[in-house]
């Protein structure tokens, strides 16, 4: 799958004005169809949102999608892969999906991606996906805002002990 540097630069252009343009609803997902995207009905494409800017052709979004404020959407890391983002599903801000190379990731019906999620295998209908909490590993002794080496800032961090670590999921009683 070749391109020519006009169509690329075409592509980057049309991607750069939808992700700073009004109209989550109308003018964003226009833009995205031009480039290849292919876009359902009744699409949301938040502010900021990256939609696959080499290859778009390899996004599908369905009819009720949402993609929320800086979400974003890789169809190729190392070579080309597809994304597929059913029928009314909910992609929170700051969630990223990366397609593994080769492989097509398709995101179910109905799912719920929660902000700041990490997908990159696909996702079964109706699921709600969140990612671990962030637990705190260390005290921070000597502020990395404050004027000052890297070096000084790292020698400052005070591991905690016994380190914290994120609770396991409960399972639910049978």
């Amino acid at each position: 799958m070749k391109k020519g540097l006009l169509r690329r630069a075409w592509n980057r252009a049309l991607h750069l004005v939808a992700r700073n343009c009004p109209g989550a609803m109308t003018l964003r997902p226009f833009l995205h169809r031009l480039r290849g995207v292919k876009i359902g009905r009744n699409v949301f494409i938040g502010d900021g949102v990256y939609l696959e800017n080499e290859w778009p052709e390899l996004v599908e979004l369905q009819d009720g999608a949402v993609l929320s404020i800086r979400c974003v959407i890789v169809a190729h890391t190392r070579g080309g892969g597809k994304v597929t983002i059913g029928r009314n599903v909910w992609v929170g801000p700051g969630a990223l999906v990366v397609c593994p190379v080769g492989k097509t990731l398709t995101i179910g019906e109905g799912a719920l991606i929660s902000t700041g999620s990490v997908i990159s295998a696909s996702v079964a209908p109706q699921m709600l996906i969140a990612p671990a909490r962030s637990v705190p590993v260390g005290r921070v002794t000597v502020s990395l805002a404050e004027p000052g080496s890297w070096e000084r800032f790292v020698a400052g961090i005070q591991p905690l002990s016994p380190p914290r670590a994120a609770k396991p999921p409960q399972s639910p009683p049978l």
